[in-house]
């Protein structure tokens, strides 16, 4: 592989993992091209949560003051039952949290992360970033990887030592790996679970009911044994994102669609008559059906290849860190890569090595959060019990392995 070629990555997709994965790269030296299959970039989905461990890389990265002006910084996250809308526990974030996990938490809606993540890439003459193009096949071997891409009805290619798949759950990439792995079927499955998501206005009809049950200034989780709802603000506060969990039967692949309201409604037959307001004005909802990844199946491939972020491990988000995963994904290949130069390749198994402990754990804190966030009779009495007994404090200090992870630094060979 030549010299030239042994500094260049090849990235598919420019979502959040993409662009930090560009950003990450360029800070350590290498040249990055970026394909997108968009045509343009826009923002999937509505809101999003940014904890410490997130916010803490993009900082790193250049990309967090950038954000700042758009994001909020949530006083508290508060649970709350949804028949009674008693407050059960309080984990205090604002201030507290910047000083107990050096860096803040925010909730912002998904367009400003991106815009803050282009703004940046936009600096960095070392990545450029093409859209309309879906990579569709890639050569390795001793030379390193030559990915073509088709776009415009021609095709264009780019080489490198390593390609990149940041293209999410329905990722293209991670069928080449499939396909080279003999993988016979998709990895990615319904989870039996919809995501019913509303962006409100804070002076809307719907944005005042919210302000009569919910904290303006919190994320704000309802809970019942039919469904979920988070709620919290975006947009410097001028609006509320609103994302509830309900089971249903799978609908057209794709991040939003429509399901008919009647799931909705009735999952919250039995709350509080201000929630059930709140569901009947904040409407129409986009229905989001949440797809899984088959974590089991490989992230690497020794000729070169790797998956980040959804297209490796997509989860359900009830630990709300889809997107925290795909940056510390992003930041870490990165990171392993760089301090392993004498052989790349073998980073890659280092890295996937390193992620794989991180992610289940991750996986399965948002398991536990979904079993006890929908529990009913003695079950949610005992959570219940359970949360109001537990002190702000003790609940911030269940966080700190979350909040406060930071990547372990790999010694140079």
């Amino acid at each position: 592989m030549n010299e030239t070629r042994s500094r260049q990555v090849v990235i598919a997709g420019a979502g959040v993992a993409g662009l930090t994965a560009a950003l990450a790269f360029a800070k350590h030296g290498y040249s990055v091209q970026v394909f997108e299959q968009a045509q343009r970039l826009e923002a999937v989905g509505a809101g999003l949560q940014l904890s410490p461990n997130a916010t803490r890389i993009l900082g790193q990265l250049g990309v967090l003051d950038r954000l700042l002006p758009a994001a909020v910084r949530p006083e508290a996250v508060v649970l709350k039952d949804a028949a009674s809308l008693r407050e059960l526990a309080r984990v205090p974030l604002g201030q507290a949290a910047e000083t107990r996990w050096q860096a803040p938490y925010l909730v912002a809606h998904r367009a400003d992360l991106q815009s803050a993540l282009m703004a940046r890439v936009a600096e960095m003459p070392d990545i450029h970033l093409t859209t309309g193009a879906r990579i569709g096949s890639v050569a390795t071997g001793t030379h390193g990887i030559t990915a073509t891409a088709e776009i415009d009805g021609g095709t264009i290619t780019a080489e490198g030592f390593l390609l990149v798949g940041a293209d999410g759950v329905w990722s293209s990439v991670r069928g080449l790996v499939d396909s080279a792995k003999g993988a016979a079927s998709p990895r990615s499955r319904f989870s039996g679970e919809l995501a019913w998501r509303a962006t409100v206005a804070a002076d809307s009809a719907a944005g005042q009911a919210f302000a009569v049950i919910g904290a303006k200034d919190c994320v704000t989780t309802f809970l019942h044994p039919g469904f979920h709802m988070v709620a919290y603000p975006v947009s410097k506060g001028d609006a509320f994102n609103l994302v509830a969990f309900t089971k249903g039967e799978r609908i057209a692949e794709g991040w939003s669609g429509h399901a008919d309201p009647g799931i909705l409604t009735d999952a919250t037959r039995g709350t509080a008559p201000g929630l059930a307001r709140l569901v009947e004005v904040a409407g129409p909802w986009l229905t989001w059906p949440l797809h899984t990844v088959d974590q089991k199946q490989p992230w690497t491939m020794p000729n070169g290849i790797a998956l980040i972020g959804d297209a490796a491990h997509a989860m359900t988000p009830f630990a709300a860190q889809g997107a925290a995963m795909a940056i510390e994904d992003a930041a870490t290949l990165a990171d392993i890569i760089a301090d392993l130069p004498a052989d790349p390749l073998a980073a890659l198994a280092v890295w996937e090595q390193s992620r794989r402990p991180r992610v289940a754990q991750v996986a399965r804190r948002g398991a536990v959060n979904r079993l006890a966030w929908h529990a009913a009779g003695p079950v949610a009495i005992a959570r219940n019990v359970f949360l109001m007994m537990r002190s702000p404090e003790k609940l911030a200090a269940d966080l700190d392995w979350l909040y406060g992870w930071r990547a372990q630094k790999i010694i140079r060979r």
